[in-house]
Order: structure tokens, then sequence, then C-alpha cells
């Protein structure tokens, strides 16, 4: 006859193993793992290459792009070939090439500068007709302001040789008008002067 064994909590250990605890009696990691210790799920350690561009709320996100494209050890040699200072601008530089390989796996990042370039040209072209508008612009009023000039300068010039031929014929009228005068006035004088004239005349009168 077959005794049922005591149930004294030991079986339940046993099936534990003596390492492990129960989800209860888990203690919490006193530091949050990084973006992409928590996308590889491994344990954080101190020193962590990654910790300090990947961090725990979008570092995931952005590291699985990363580990798509370029894998984790791909990644992490590579930045342990980098000086310190310069990690943060490599990170941003392979998660942007990342980003824009999964969007177009073909050209990445070189379909944006293409892109890019286009626009520079477009950009480039509309200035260049600006700047060919702005100088005709420019051109056109100098004209109008010299012809302005030249009719202003050749108007004074008319007034100045009508105001010349006016006066010059001004003078001529006033030495007609003076010269019958003039003859009579002469021709008095020599009469006065010539005795005989005068001796004559008081005869005949």
């Amino acid at each position: 006859m077959d005794v049922p064994a005591q149930d004294d909590g030991t079986s339940e250990s046993r099936r534990k193993g003596p390492g492990k605890r129960s989800h209860s009696e888990a203690v919490p990691a006193p530091n949050a793992p990084c973006g992409a210790c928590k996308f590889l799920r491994r344990k954080c350690i101190s020193g962590c290459i990654f910790a300090p561009h990947f961090g725990s709320d979008q570092g995931a996100a952005r590291f699985a792009a990363v580990h798509k494209v370029f894998g984790a050890s791909n990644v992490s040699k590579l930045l342990l070939h980098i000086p310190p200072n310069r990690r943060h601008d490599a990170v941003v530089t392979i998660s942007y090439e990342a980003q824009a390989r999964l969007s177009d796996p073909v050209y990445g990042c070189v379909s944006t500068i293409i892109a890019l370039q286009q626009q520079v040209a477009s950009l480039q072209a509309e200035l260049s007709v600006v700047q060919t508008q702005v100088m005709n612009s420019r051109y056109v009023m100098a004209n109008a302001f010299h012809n302005s000039t030249q009719q202003q300068q050749q108007q004074q010039h008319q007034n100045i040789c009508y105001s010349n031929t006016s006066s010059a014929s001004n003078n001529l009228i006033s030495l007609h008008s003076f010269s019958p005068n003039f003859g009579e006035i002469h021709e008095e004088e020599e009469e006065s002067n010539d005795p005989a004239l005068a001796f004559a005349n008081n005869i005949f009168q």
C-alpha cells in the first residue's frame, strides 16, 4: 500500500533550484538598462559603450534600426576605435544612415543627398533669374534717369539761347528807334554851326 508523501515545501523549493527566487521576491535592478541592452535583452553593465548614446526611453527603437542594418558587434567595434569625444557624432550619423537605409534599401541617405542637390540647383536657377531681373530693372532706371537729365540740360540750353536771342532783338529795336532822332539832331547841330545857312534862313524867313 502506497503512502502519500508529505508536502513540506521541499518539492517546490527543489523545482525552483537553490539559486532561484520567486517573482515576488525578485529584487529590481538599481539602474534601468540602456536602450541597446534592453533591445538585446542582456544585462547593462557599467561602462557599457551604448549606454551614453541610447537612452532607456527611445534608445531601443533607435538601436533596433542600427542593429538591423549594421549589427551590434560591428557598431561596438566601430565605437571602440573612435575617441570618446567623437562617439556621439558617430552614433548620430550611424542612426541616420540606418533609418535612411530602412526607408530606401537601395540608395539609403544618397537619395536624400540627391534630392537636396536638386533643390539647391533649382533655387540657384531661380536666384539667377531674379538677379537678371534686378539688373535689367536697374539698367532701365539708369537709362531713364540719364534721358531725363539730358532733357533737362537741353531745355536749359534752349532757354539760355532764347533769352540771348530776345535780348539781342531788343537791343536792335532800341537802336532803330533812336537812329532817326539822332540824325535830325546831328543835322540841326550842323545847321546851327554854319553861319551862312543861319543868315539865309533869317533872310527867307
